[in-house]
């Protein structure tokens, strides 16, 4: 099985949205969330912004089928959301390695999405780096968030990657892990 792994172009939103939305949590079948959600909704036009003003959409592909993707960006493209709002107010609440955490220093990664039929084929460990490495060039310090109770998205991201938890936090009547790690 060969992994490719590249950054989106538009010819790949539709099936990136396709595989978004199996996964996202006002669409999800109910017996699949305890494997894992994406919370965040998107479109066809947040994906274009994504990849034509952030180049921060990243796929992995089995046999030309996106079976992964990525997302990764400034604090500026996702201040269209209320939670990111919320984290961009309170990045300085944390540091990272004696690293002040702000806007021009770092960027938020995810969602990450990888479909049920390649989990633990060492997909999202590939889609993860291949994201950290493309990212790297811009920024030195990665953030994220994860939900409590995505129990699996955290432990694969504790698990398979360097991130770090930094802080913990409520939004929206949400108890949120604050994650973060160096690009380098």
């Amino acid at each position: 099985m060969k992994i490719e792994l590249k950054v989106a172009t538009l010819s790949n939103v539709e099936e990136i949205l396709n595989l978004h939305y199996r996964y996202q949590i006002d669409s999800i079948n109910e017996e699949d969330k305890s494997d894992g959600f994406i919370t965040t909704a998107f479109t066809k036009a947040h994906l274009t912004s994504l990849i034509q003003d952030e180049n921060g959409l990243f796929i992995a592909s089995i046999n030309n089928k996106i079976v992964a993707y990525a997302m990764a960006a400034s604090w500026k493209y996702w201040s269209q959301w209320p939670m990111f709002e919320f984290m961009i107010k309170n990045l300085d609440d944390s540091t990272h390695l004696n690293q002040k955490i702000n806007v021009v220093s770092s960027y938020q990664y995810g969602p990450v999405c990888v479909d049920k039929t390649v989990r633990g084929l060492g997909v999202f460990e590939k889609v993860f780096n291949f994201s950290l490495a493309e990212m790297s060039k811009r920024y030195p310090i990665m953030v994220t968030f994860i939900n409590k109770i995505n129990t699996r998205s955290f432990e694969a991201h504790i698990r398979k990657t360097n991130l770090k938890v930094i802080k913990h936090f409520e939004f929206n009547n949400n108890n949120y892990y604050k994650l973060a790690c160096n690009t380098t």
